[in-house]
């Protein structure tokens, strides 16, 4: 069940369409509730709004209605109303893919480079070697697989093949929809290069940068517009996307629109993960529309069998299966957290202080990294008791009593922080966690220190940092893509529809070696029974059967 939760700018904009209308009084009130229903969806993701047929004819009556053709802020089409906005980015980015899943782009195979890339198994069906053919095929494809799958490593399997078909001339794009994503993907192209050249395959014109999918496409300050557009293409061959199910539905009509004539795209994600923050459900639509440009990987090479075993029960909505999992002596590592949030946490930070406190010089710091990322605090909410910005101070004031000074309202050894803005200045993203720590060289100066991709640490006076905020604990929103040794998942004391199966499936498969919850059971089993679900005709308009959010 979705909470109504209209704003006083949806109320606002209903009330200024409504006195724009020709309708009657009566009929004007009932055209300002659409709106307003309109408008909420849109904030809550959906890109449409389904109305019934007397709703239909009263928006049509309106004169402020139309079929999408003219300048009519409102638009119908069939029983769903959109902004006009909207769905001029529905209908683009369904006639732009469908285009290039139309065109025909086969390229030949390298049958020695694609042996020694993805060595036959006896094992049942290679999906990665799969999704390699299909990539030198089409123009188009999807690579969707849950964490340990090896998306990263396919696809750079899938460039040196490419290369390899188009004689190393081929310009290629990597970006994601996240500083910190692009910064992830940019880490592990280079591993996987670095797999390349042990196995003698040239990793030559692979890219060793990452960009946001903002940057790429070139921002425009203060304008919801981007440099490269169909009038101005991209200038690569191929493009590849990571964490493609965080794109929403705006960002990918404006990327597939700047693709230039003939180049390729990739997207990589995980089907099951959260949606986008913003309307739309673009990479699950595409999936389901799109069967022939999709391949799912299944193998998962580095993922622990338990954490495995409890998303996959999460995953499939079975409630009592999961928390059986979760109260169980077996397996050991997936756990209910009975005491205090910031007690348990706090004695795991108490750790990473101990280790800040005698450390001094740049190699020491980088192990501080290692120590701090290796556990984190989940977070379903921002705010509220059990929410990100109550969970930080808590294990301040935890680790204030064990004799560490952490002021909230002060820089201090070993803060860590996250930059909640883009600064490309300083080559900072979105989701970039620091560690507040002594220059080397001037041990009473306090600086940020970020790890780069390239292994290096940036120092940088607090005073040069915007936006940023305390981050033993993060939303699971915010770390979404990222991996911890462990992670402590906290959801709220009461029923939300934010907490869904999707947000519970995402926390846990943070984790590598452990998983502990910290929640009811009945505020549990509501969110693994909650799935997401959102308006929007864009699997329909690829070809998918219609299907509604309630089915």
């Amino acid at each position: 069940m979705r909470e109504a939760n209209s704003s006083l700018l949806d109320r606002e904009f209903a009330k200024f369409l409504a006195r724009r209308s020709i309708l009657s009084t009566e009929k004007r009130k009932l055209f300002e509730g659409i709106v307003c229903r309109l408008s909420e969806s849109l904030a809550a993701g959906d890109s449409c709004l389904l109305l019934g047929r007397g709703e239909q004819d009263i928006v049509l009556a309106s004169n402020l209605t139309g079929d999408g053709s003219g300048a009519h802020p409102l638009c119908l089409a069939g029983d769903r109303l959109y902004l006009q906005r909207t769905f001029q980015y529905e209908q683009r980015l369904a006639t732009q893919v469908q285009k290039m899943v139309a065109d025909s782009a086969s390229l030949p195979v390298n049958g020695a480079l694609l042996d020694i890339l993805f060595p036959e198994s006896p094992g049942g069906a290679d999906w990665q070697r799969y999704a390699a053919v299909q990539a030198l095929e089409r123009r188009f494809l999807i690579i969707s697989g849950g964490p340990g799958t090896g998306k990263t490593t396919v696809v750079v399997n899938i460039l040196a093949l490419l290369q390899s078909a188009c004689g190393g001339q081929l310009k290629v794009a990597l970006a994601a929809p996240t500083g910190k994503a692009a910064m992830r993907l940019q880490e592990s192209v280079s591993s996987s290069r670095e797999r390349l050249h042990a196995a003698g395959v040239s990793g030559e014109g692979i890219p060793e940068r990452a960009f946001t999918i903002h940057r790429l496409l070139g921002v425009k300050h203060y304008s919801p517009f981007f440099r490269h557009t169909a009038a101005n293409p991209l200038g690569y061959d191929v493009v590849v996307i990571d964490e493609a199910s965080m794109v929403d539905l705006a960002l990918m009509s404006k990327l597939v629109d700047a693709l230039r004539p003939g180049s390729r795209l990739i997207l990589l994600g995980d089907k099951d993960q959260l949606v986008s923050v913003e309307s739309g459900t673009v990479f699950a639509d595409m999936i389901h529309s799109l069967p022939g440009n999709t391949v799912g990987l299944q193998h998962s090479y580095r993922f622990n069998e338990g954490i495995r075993k409890f998303a996959a029960v999460i995953n499939g909505g079975e409630a009592g299966r999961a928390w059986s999992v979760l109260v169980a002596d077996e397996p050991v590592n997936v756990t209910l957290l009975h005491g205090e949030v910031a007690e348990y946490g706090g004695s795991i930070y108490s750790r990473y202080m101990e280790a800040v406190a005698v450390a001094t010089d740049l190699e020491s710091y980088e192990l501080l990294f290692d120590s701090f990322n290796a556990f984190k605090i989940l977070c379903a909410m921002r705010h509220g008791p059990s929410g990100v910005h109550m969970v930080n101070a808590a294990v301040e004031r935890y680790l204030t009593k064990r004799g560490y000074d952490c002021s909230s309202d002060s820089w201090y050894r070993g803060r860590p922080v996250m930059v909640t803005r883009n600064e490309y200045g300083l080559d900072l993203y979105n989701g970039d966690i620091g560690l507040c720590l002594p220059d080397p060289v001037k041990p009473d100066v306090l600086k940020i220190w970020f790890k780069k991709p390239d292994g290096r640490l940036q120092g940088l006076l607090p005073a040069r940092l915007g936006c940023c905020e305390t981050v033993y604990a993060l939303t699971i929103h915010k770390s979404q893509g990222a991996e911890f040794e462990e992670v402590l998942v906290v959801l709220p004391d009461k029923i939300s529809a934010v907490v869904s199966r999707e947000l519970l499936y995402t926390a846990v498969t943070r984790a590598r070696e452990s998983v502990m919850l910290r929640t009811e059971r009945f505020v549990f089993d509501a969110a693994v029974t909650e799935k997401v679900t959102r308006s929007s005709g864009l699997a329909e308009l690829l070809g998918a059967e219609e299907q509604r959010p309630d089915e």
